[in-house]
């Protein structure tokens, strides 16, 4: 089963090469365990257009990561699966961040920032960022209801997927399928 796993793995990963061509239907079928709840669009969505902000108050939008694979996770300091699910969105921002590919973290909502700080230390997570939403106007925009949320964008800023609720992203579906989007190295 190893082995099969590998194979489609590699296949897909050499068929999604050139990040303009990727298809997600070939990461779709990689999916296994927590990834079961990670639903591929049948066709890209827009992503939202409202800002957003550095932990330090400097303006954001999604638009600035264009040109990568982007798995934005909106997040709240009371939510206790985000608590759980955040250690393993660091994993695999450490094992595949990186020019191709990025974790973004958007806490949305009431978050004060030290309750951010203390959320993040707790948890020992000191890899991913500390973005705001604070008067949601972004989760509202790409109808975020319930936490934790994480959607998937494609290099030109479109919502290929959505996953509701907490996952083990440090798994190795988790792996397989952002490997199989991103492609290899060059």
């Amino acid at each position: 089963m190893r082995k099969l796993a590998l194979a489609l793995l590699y296949t897909a990963t050499a068929a999604l090469a050139n990040p303009a061509l990727a298809d997600p239907s070939a990461a779709e079928a990689l999916r296994d365990g927590d990834m079961k709840k990670l639903n591929f669009h049948s066709e890209a969505k827009p992503s939202g257009t409202a800002a957003f902000e550095t932990f330090g108050g400097e303006p954001l939008a999604l638009s600035d990561w264009q040109g990568k694979w982007v798995l934005v996770n909106f997040w709240a300091t009371w939510c206790a699966p985000c608590r759980k699910e955040m250690p393993a969105l660091a994993a695999l921002q450490d094992a595949l961040g990186g020019e191709r590919f990025e974790v973004v973290t958007i806490a949305t909502g009431r978050n004060p920032p030290p309750a951010m700080e203390a959320f993040f230390e707790e948890i020992g997570v000191d890899s991913l960022p500390l973005h705001r939403d604070p008067g949601s106007a972004l989760a509202r925009e790409m109808g975020v209801l319930g936490l934790p949320i994480t959607v998937i964008l494609n290099p030109e800023g479109e919502e290929v997927a959505r996953l509701r609720g907490d996952a083990d992203w440090d798994s190795e579906s988790a792996h397989a399928v952002i490997g199989a989007l991103i492609g290899p190295e060059s």
